[in-house]
């Protein structure tokens, strides 16, 4: 029989069984029945390796050996080291299940929540990752009295700590003294979890190499058991895989890494009195327990463990049994901030120069922003604002999938979800509860008197207004250590150091309104009859079976007391409605607050917010009187929506479903009144941007019905903004009067996104926004629609050009519902002009069509006209502002729609008179006039005065002269407006 010495080497691949080969005895046979052991592949490669055709057959292994060896595992070990069969099955099984281990965890800590994956690429914890700051620290550090909320302080270095790396908190201190144990600690929001995640990670990717096992652990997980079980079986309880590693488990030899996360959910006790020590990895003791003697290093001495925990937890575990305390400070510094950034916002679409321009605007904000900057120094409020981002601009290619209040609620919940402000604590506090209670009534009390900064008699008169008992102080202190950093911030603005802030300003408004919808705002007497009609409407079914049995016998006074019982959830349900009325009404009255008219809509608020403003900074007195807090009311209609009333649920803020419809119910009734009252552009963009957070098309549907006329004018038209319009309006189908989306900043697919709104208004207004012949393809999409309903069309003032004519040719050669078209400067020049003049022939419904402005001349003007005397309704042609000679100019202005079909306005004079249309032409030159070229308006406006001047000194009726003069006058207030440049 061949020696497995002398037979040819398999390739590198398999250099671990090449060991194992070296190792074994010659002519070694393996059984068929350990091929699941091996696993097939390395079966069969042994099978291949020991046999030869020039064998005359294995050597076998004893049945002894076998028999003993199947003893030996159902016991839990394999076969003594001294027996070579059972150490290399035992090798063999216990890499494939420690590799197997590394492939799930990398599995499963993959995963991440939905709202990681909502904007962006997905974030997978690979090198690309940003690790927060961590940094040496101790427990005194810690345990320090909490005189201020500084995040100042915690950017700043004290005591001896260093920076560390995660890989390296298990290396040696600084007195060379092994490290085993190490507590890892940070506020909310810090990233704690995360970096277990990516400790885990790195290991399964080959990181770590000084540990061959790594078991993770959550003790929110460990926390619902009570069953005391054994450290083997909780192990392969939770890992079913790792049964055949279990006899390698304590050994000197084999290094193992203990991770457990999120420690506050445990009750830790590490007097001897009260948890016994405990060395055996197979004997049955709480889970505790188990804990606490890792600690110890009574149990598995040589295995390490990191603990993930939040400060207020920091004291349940003794100093003396901690090797190494580590504080996860974040990102410290913008360049940190600056990467983060880079990896969440890189577009998918592969857009990069609208990623590097949005990246440019957003670092050089950190830089000159600090309050910004130190928001950041949380990643908690990167991610929120990489989200805010994404919803803001990220919307072109797929239709946001969140609201922005969906996108704040998802924010807590990723941060909160689940977490109980005190688990030792009998009450099971909701922290998120307690934070809507607190803060959320410090921020509607500065909501209400348009405060932003808080100084610390403003904190402690909101924080500590009901701490009463010994469990209230305990609630408090661990708010303050664990939470209040979180959402309050020092104020960096010069001279207002020691005053606070929301580290979020929009966060200040997100609480204030859930505060408000939560009903925290009642009174005590609606609190009081909140919790006594709910405790009668439980014994509701129980009271009226007792009344029914004890009629027969009782007086009628004391049954009279029973019905009085039974009319109170009644009484209760009339208060409650007046609270639910008063929170309404709160909502339509931020809503529509006239002093916020004039503010930029909110969007555009929060996109400044974090990109900054370009040109000179405000004086800060300045910024605090614009403060408008309007996103207040949109935060309220927005936490109403089913979805986020589910998510709040979730966070143990419950809004009730019929609450939510009394508020609903009450709340249309106002928004109809003020939504029937003209609005300035940018409220009625937060209106429907109101509307669309609320998420109820039925509500939507009756709400904008009162709408007709939409001004939008001068809003500065996102993707979002126009996804928002098209869904609002979209709900309930209706005929809209007029659309005004003057000097928008539209694009092609922003016309895009509206175009089946579009085909629904009788007037659509599009001037001054830049649309050029690709914007004319959608244009000409929604004029041929069949169910078309516009009638008047303005186009001026955008570069549509002669390519652009030649689309639109056939959106007016096809349309039948268009009376009124208005190219007014739009590049057509004499080609363009003549490709409208050639489809014009075949339109048989156009009334007036505006072509001034275009650079046209004689032959061309002539030309067109001729096509306009024989259209059947085309009754005016506007060509003021062109290059038509003043022969060719007297020639039209004698053209008459009786006589001619057609009229031709050229100018303000006709003649001895002052043209019936000056009017007419003046507003249309006053309101288009901004933008235009200066020196060449300058140009046609002195020809309009001379027209005037020349047509004044023809009459000698003093009327006549007296509007010759008045309609002088007009031009030259134009044309001073013009020269000194103030349009």
């Amino acid at each position: 029989m061949q020696c497995c010495r002398c037979l040819p080497q398999p390739g590198t691949r398999w250099s671990k069984l090449n060991v194992l080969w070296a190792m074994a005895p010659p002519g070694l046979y393996i059984p068929s029945q350990y091929a699941p052991i091996l696993g097939v592949d390395k079966y069969c490669i042994l099978q291949r390796s020991l046999y030869s055709k020039s064998s005359p057959g294995p050597c076998a292994v004893t049945h002894s050996l076998i028999h003993q060896y199947h003893q030996e595992k159902r016991k839990g070990f394999l076969l003594p080291r001294s027996i070579w069969g059972g150490q290399m099955l035992m090798s063999l099984a216990s890499e494939d299940a420690i590799e197997q281990h590394k492939k799930r965890l990398a599995e499963w800590f993959s995963h991440l929540p939905n709202e990681e994956k909502q904007f962006g690429p997905s974030l997978t914890l690979d090198a690309s990752h940003v690790d927060p700051v961590i940094k040496e620290s101790s427990l005194e550090e810690n345990l320090k009295p909490l005189s201020e909320l500084s995040l100042q302080n915690q950017l700043q270095t004290r005591g001896c700590s260093r920076t560390i790396a995660i890989q390296d908190v298990f290396s040696a201190d600084a007195s060379g003294r092994v490290v085993k144990n190490v507590v890892l600690y940070g506020t909310i929001g810090t990233g704690k979890s995360t970096l277990v995640k990516k400790l885990v990670l790195d290991w399964c990717h080959g990181g770590l190499p000084q540990y061959d096992l790594v078991i993770p652990f959550s003790c929110e997980d460990l926390s619902q058991s009570k069953t005391p079980i054994s450290l083997k079986r909780l192990i392969t309880k939770k890992y079913p895989h790792l049964r055949e590693v279990m006899p390698r488990l304590g050994s000197s030899q084999f290094r193992t890494l203990f991770v457990l996360n999120s420690l506050e959910w445990l009750k830790l006790d590490f007097r001897l009195a009260e948890t016994e020590l405990c060395s055996d990895s197979e004997e049955p003791v709480p889970h505790a327990a188990i804990i606490v003697n890792l600690m110890r290093k009574y149990l598995l001495p040589e295995a390490s463990v990191i603990v993930t925990t939040r400060p207020s937890a920091l004291g349940r575990i003794p100093s003396k049994y901690v090797d190494r305390y580590v504080k996860i400070c974040g990102f410290m510094d913008t360049d940190l901030q600056k990467l983060y950034f880079e990896i969440r916002l890189s577009r998918q679409d592969g857009n990069a120069c609208e990623t590097a321009n949005l990246m440019e605007m957003l670092s050089r904000n950190l830089e000159h922003h600090q309050q910004l900057a130190a928001a950041c120094f949380l990643p908690s409020y990167c991610w929120l604002t990489c989200a805010t981002l994404h919803f803001l601009y990220f919307t072109k290619a797929t239709t946001p999938n969140q609201t922005l209040t969906g996108i704040y609620t998802s924010f807590l919940r990723l941060n909160f979800s689940g977490e109980i402000l005190d688990n030792h604590n009998t009450s099971q506090v909701s922290m998120m509860r307690y934070v809507a209670k607190l803060l959320g009534k410090l921020a509607y009390e500065g909501f209400k008197a348009r405060q932003t900064h808080f100084t610390e008699e403003d904190l402690h008169k909101f924080l500590e207004v009901e701490m009463k008992t010994e469990e209230e102080l305990n609630l408090l202190t661990v708010f303050r250590s664990d939470v209040l950093n979180f959402f309050l911030t020092p104020c960096l603005q010069p001279g207002k150091e020691q005053m606070f802030v929301f580290t979020i300003p929009a966060m200040q408004e997100y609480l204030a309104a859930l505060y408000v919808v939560l009903g925290e705002n009642r009174t005590v007497l609606q609190r009081v009859g909140s919790e006594v009609s709910e405790a009668i409407g439980k014994a509701g079914e129980d009271i009226t079976t007792v009344l029914n049995i004890l009629a027969k016998f009782l007086p009628l006074r004391i049954f009279a007391l029973f019905n009085l019982l039974k009319m109170f959830p009644r009484l209760y349900g009339k208060i409650s409605g007046k609270n639910r009325d008063n929170i309404a009404q709160t909502l339509a009255v931020e809503m529509f607050r006239e002093e916020d008219a004039f503010n930029d809509d909110v969007l555009d608020q929060i996109n400044s917010s974090i990109l900054g403003v370009e040109g000179p900074m405000l004086p800060s007195d300045q910024k605090e009187q614009e403060e408008a807090f309007e996103l207040f009311p949109i935060f309220m209609g927005g936490l109403l929506s089913r979805r986020n009333r589910t998510t709040l649920d979730q966070l143990g803020c419950s809004i009730k479903n019929f609450a939510a419809f009394e508020i609903t119910k009450a709340m249309k009734k106002h928004l109809l009144n003020s939504s029937l009252k003209k609005q300035p552009p940018s409220e009625l963009m937060d209106f429907l941007f109101f509307l669309y957070e609320f998420q109820n098309e039925r509500f939507t549907a009756e709400v904008v019905c009162s709408l007709k006329v939409i001004d939008l004018s001068s809003v500065r038209m996102t993707p979002l903004k126009c996804y928002v319009l098209a869904a609002v309006l979209g709900t309930s189908g209706h005929q809209l009067t007029e659309l005004d989306l003057t000097s928008c900043h539209m694009d092609p697919h922003d016309l895009r996104t509206l175009s089946s709104l579009f085909w629904r208004c009788k007037t659509l207004d599009l001037q001054f926004n830049s649309l050029g012949p690709e914007a004319c393809e959608d244009i000409r999409n929604f004029l041929l629609h069949e169910k078309c309903e516009v009638e008047t069309l303005r186009l001026g003032n955008n570069p549509i050009t002669e390519q652009g004519a030649v689309i639109l040719g056939e959106a007016i050669a096809g349309n039948k519902s268009l009376s009124h078209l208005s190219l007014l400067h739009t590049s057509l020049g004499n080609e363009g002009v003549e490709v409208i003049a050639a489809y014009l022939e075949k339109n048989r419904h156009l009334q007036e069509l505006n072509l001034a402005y275009n650079s046209v001349t004689d032959q061309t003007a002539l030309a067109l006209v001729e096509v306009a005397k024989r259209h059947p309704t085309l009754k005016t042609v506007h060509l003021y502002f062109n290059e038509i000679s003043q022969e060719v100019r007297q020639q039209l202005h004698g053209l008459r729609k009786e006589q001619d079909g057609v009229k031709v306005l050229l100018s303000l004079a006709e003649g001895s008179d002052v043209s019936e249309y000056s009017s007419l032409i003046l507003n249309v030159v006053t309101s288009n006039v901004k933008g235009w070229d200066p020196e060449r308006i300058q140009r046609y406006l002195h020809l309009l005065l001379d027209d005037l001047q020349c047509g004044r000194q023809q009459t000698v009726n003093p009327w006549k002269k007296a509007r010759f003069l008045r309609v002088e006058n007009q031009v030259r207030s134009v044309l001073t407006t013009v020269q000194q440049g103030n349009l």
